[in-house]
């Protein structure tokens, strides 16, 4: 017996010995959230291999939901790290997790936020330049033809039961737009919202409405987000904007979402260089929705989508990563 332990022992510290350094500072066992949503889908597995390929992580990915993900986050340590946190929906809560120590914000992960809005194509901000704002816009609604009434001008809004059906209905009526021309389009679904947009494009038409970035839809036509005339009041868009049939609705700017990567403190403790990785990666609107429209044009996974990103975007990813960190990624491609 005591031989075979002793063997047993040679033999780990041997396989130590024989180990590269790096492996020897892994981070361990840790558990990612894989958010039901495009975006947040790749960065978890964009994460994944990052970590498992260049920090030798045990990395498992758990489906994950804005809230769900976070009151686990906060009331169980698990998972240990939410990589895209759409923070306004769970901004007190979070604040209070910080500073108690519960949580941690490693980093924004979206380098401009979320983005919401009212949009129109590059082709007819091109075309017609003095359309630099929302209320520009509505001045012109011969050039936004609505689809069941061509007289009249459209807004497209949000499927039902969204919250932006209920900030752009409130916006719309603040704007007294049917006053000036204007109809308020019900787009049915998700599906319904992006073709409208994707069916403008084809035809070089007029298209009006909400939408927000990153998306595939907005990786793949080429929009234009038009201010309001006034900035965003958060006071206004609490008890009001977004508030259900809001009985005096203002003229209120949508606000910036803050996306930030979300960790608990037993991963920030044990990743050790990786936490650094965590801390430096981030992208771009435009790249999330480049990939994001590789992905819907391909019917590619999650999986699929951060792979293609990593062998397409190399001079981005590997200035998150020591040399030879990236290199070892470089490798498993």
């Amino acid at each position: 017996m005591t031989k075979r332990i002793a063997s047993a022992w040679l033999a780990a510290s041997l396989a130590a010995l024989a180990a590269p350094a790096w492996a020897q500072e892994t981070c361990g066992r840790i558990s990612i959230a894989e958010m039901n949503w495009a975006s947040a889908g790749v960065a978890a597995q964009v994460d994944r291999i990052i970590l498992e390929e260049a920090f030798g992580c045990d990395v498992e990915l758990v489906t994950g939901d804005t809230m769900p993900t976070f009151t686990s986050m906060n009331e169980k340590g698990e998972p240990d790290m939410a990589p895209e946190m759409w923070v306004n929906a769970v901004r007190a809560p979070l604040d209070a997790a910080v500073e108690e120590g519960r949580l941690v914000i490693a980093a924004p992960i979206l380098e401009e936020g979320g983005i919401e809005g009212w949009w129109i194509p590059r082709y007819l901000a091109e075309a017609h330049p003095e359309i630099d704002s929302v209320e520009a816009a509505l001045a012109r609604p011969e050039l936004f033809p609505a689809p069941e009434d061509p007289s009249v001008g459209a807004v497209h809004n949000c499927p039902p039961g969204w919250n932006c059906q209920i900030s752009t209905e409130n916006l719309f009526r603040a704007l007294d737009a049917e006053s000036r021309g204007f109809t308020l389009v019900d787009t049915g679904s998700s599906a319904g919202l992006d073709g409208s947009i994707a069916n403008a494009y084809e035809r070089r038409a007029g298209w009006f409405g909400y939408y927000w970035a990153p998306t595939a839809i907005l990786g793949k036509y080429d929009m234009v987000r038009l201010p309001f005339s006034v900035p965003h009041d958060k006071a206004e868009w609490d008890s009001c904007t977004a508030v259900p049939d809001c009985a005096e609705p203002k003229v209120n700017a949508y606000p910036v979402s803050e996306v930030f990567t979300v960790v608990t403190p037993a991963f920030a403790e044990k990743a050790g260089v990786a936490m650094d990785y965590v801390g430096a990666r981030r992208w771009s609107n435009g790249t999330v929705g480049e990939v994001l429209a590789w992905m819907d044009e391909n019917q590619a996974t999650n999986e699929e989508a951060a792979r293609h990103f990593l062998e397409t975007y190399p001079e981005l990813w590997r200035a998150w990563l020591p040399a030879e960190a990236a290199d070892r990624v470089a490798a498993a491609l």
